[in-house]
Parts: structure tokens; sequence; C-alpha cells
């Protein structure tokens, strides 16, 4: 029997339900597993264990949307699959499961799309948190639980290309490297100002000997710019390689290996942050407009959830319309103090 899962189409998210992948793989009886998953989403899928193919699903942009669903569904009808179990709660990943040819296609009961759906499973009723959600839905379907921590391992050879990397940048391996991820997808709301994220890099690089290495993808590249910027201001002239940039300068295998070898992670709620805690680097999360409590990260090793308290949070808003109470109240000291203590 050959299983397809349709995989949530945001990076943290598609770490977030790892866990449900896990439990499906363990359970399928020798039969095929295959993830069906976005471009930004497929190199991740790439690099889990037990998954037998990826099948990378169209890009959002170029061509009609019905040409991309008719792509999908070509695409899906060609794997063969007897099951579908569907992560993302939207009517055309249920469409394409249905207009594919697949049998039996389970997934939540949203958006009107259980007439698309075999098993329409009921949401719970009690607010989960977004990796116990997955969970659930598995769990519904038939699936045992097992461990509840997402996993990622980082290839050798992604090992290997981020130290080559990283060399290439002047790191020699003699100050323990700290990865900080400043960009967020969601919007300019979950995102700490560029100005205090220099602040704490001054701060771990010229007080505590450490290097610390930018990460995130070609949105984030003003948000680099703009702490590079600031710590041309604030510091005297740092080492080479004790502050490296490789924002948009990285694939994802790649950013797997730059940050598993980091000794700790610094980041806004973001993907990048879900895939340190997945990767068992220790994790320093801040937290603004988004729920904590929903979407924090999961891991085997320690982190810390830094937020501010206010009355408006959390609104889940893209971008503040007052005073960013909610990130602003975030210190700069707070946030070396937490790097510190997980180190």
């Amino acid at each position: 029997m050959t299983t397809i899962v349709f995989s949530p189409n945001w990076l943290g998210d598609a770490v977030m339900a790892l866990p449900a992948i896990a439990d499906i793989r363990r359970q399928t009886d020798g039969g095929q597993l295959l993830v069906a998953a976005r471009p930004a989403v497929a190199g991740l899928m790439g690099l889990v264990a037990g998954i037998d193919r990826v099948i990378t699903l169209a890009r959002t942009d170029g061509s009609s949307p019905i040409g991309r669903l008719g792509q999908d569904v070509k695409a899906i009808r060609a794997q063969g699959a007897d099951v579908a179990i569907l992560m993302p709660n939207s009517m055309r990943v249920a469409l394409i499961a249905a207009r594919a040819g697949i049998g039996q296609r389970s997934g939540y009961d949203r958006n009107l799309r259980r007439v698309l759906l075999t098993r329409a499973v009921a949401r719970p009723r009690a607010r989960l948190h977004q990796v116990d959600d997955y969970r659930h839905l598995v769990t519904a379907l038939g699936f045992a639980n097992g461990r509840r921590e997402p996993v990622l391992t980082a290839p050798a050879a992604a090992i290997e290309s981020a130290r080559r990397l990283l060399a290439e940048r002047g790191w020699t391996g003699d100050r323990r490297l700290v990865g900080v991820a400043p960009g967020a997808a969601y919007g300019g709301a979950k995102r700490w100002p560029p100005e205090r994220f220099a602040r704490v890099i001054a701060a771990l690089t010229e007080e505590h000997g450490l290097a610390c290495v930018l990460v995130g993808g070609d949105a984030d590249a003003k948000t680099a710019m703009a702490i590079e910027a600031e710590l041309g201001k604030i510091t005297r002239r740092l080492p080479t390689g004790a502050v490296i940039n490789l924002v948009s300068r990285t694939d994802l295998p790649q950013l797997c290996g730059v940050v598993a070898l980091g000794a700790a992670f610094v980041s806004n709620d973001s993907g990048a942050m879900h895939v340190a805690a997945a990767l068992g680097v220790p994790v320093v999360a801040l937290f603004g407009p988004t729920n904590q409590r929903a979407t924090c990260p999961v891991g085997r090793r320690a982190t810390r959830v830094l937020t501010s308290p206010a009355w408006c949070r959390p609104c889940m808003l893209r971008e503040c319309p007052i005073d960013h109470r909610c990130l602003m109240g975030i210190t700069v000291d707070a946030v070396v103090g937490a790097v510190k203590e997980l180190m």
C-alpha cells in the first residue's frame, strides 16, 4: 500500500508535522510513504528519515491557478497512491487528492471540504499546540503517537558544505557559533528590531568571544543589511569571521548544516526557529503577536521563549497598528542572558 501525506505549506508548520509523519511511517506495514510538498518545504522533507519519495508540487507563481492545479493532479495521480492524509486544511489539497483518484482521503473537517474526503476528522475542541494538532489527526486515523519532538538530522554532506561556506567567510572554529534568524515570513509584526539584534550580536562577539552567523531567505536580506550597518556604528572592528552574513546564501540542506554547527540559535517566531529546535540546537525564541502556546519550538534540547506582557497579545496581526510593545518589551539583556544560560 502506498500512502501519500500532503505536507503543510510553511516551513515551521512542516517541521511541527514531523512527529505525526513519523507516527504514520512506523505503522505503514512496509508500504511506501510519500510526501507531497510545496517547493519551499520539499527540501526539508528530503532530509527526513523514512520518507520513500518527495513529490514537489507546482510553484505558486508563473502559471495560472487552474494550470497549477492540473499539474499537481497529474503529478499525484502518477504516484498510484492508495491513501492520502491531508495535513493542510485547504480545499485545494482535498481537490487534488480527489481528482488524482486516491481512494482513501483523510483530513480535518474544515473549509467545507467534507464532500471531497472519505474520512473527515472533527477538530479537537481544545486549542492544541500545532505539533499536537497534527498528532491528534493521525491518532484519529488509527496511528498511535510516538515521541512528540520533531527530529531532523543534517546530512554529513550538508555539514561539510556548511563548514566550507563558513570557512570561506573567515570562521575557523575557534569561536563557538550562534545562529541568528532576524526574519519572519508572516509579517513585520513578528520581527524584533534589527538594531536590537545588532546589539545582541555585539555583546555575544565582543564580550563573550562568540561568532554569530545570520541566516534567512531572500526576503530577509534588507534586515540583515540593516543589522550589519548598525554593527558598523556600535562596534569596534571585529575579527574576521566573528559576524557572518549567510542570509539568502544557503539552500535548505546548507541552512540545516550551518544551524547544526551552532551552540545556540536566536530567532523570531519563524520556520528557521523550528528547524533549529528539530536539529537539537538550544533555541532562544522571541514571540510578539503570535501565540507561543500554539507554536513555540519543541526540541530535544532546552529552549527559552521570551515574551513581553501586553494587553493586546497575541493579536496574530501581520503588522502592528500601535507601538509594537509585545516585542519592544523584550530587552537585549534578556536575550543575551538567555543565550548564555543555554550555552
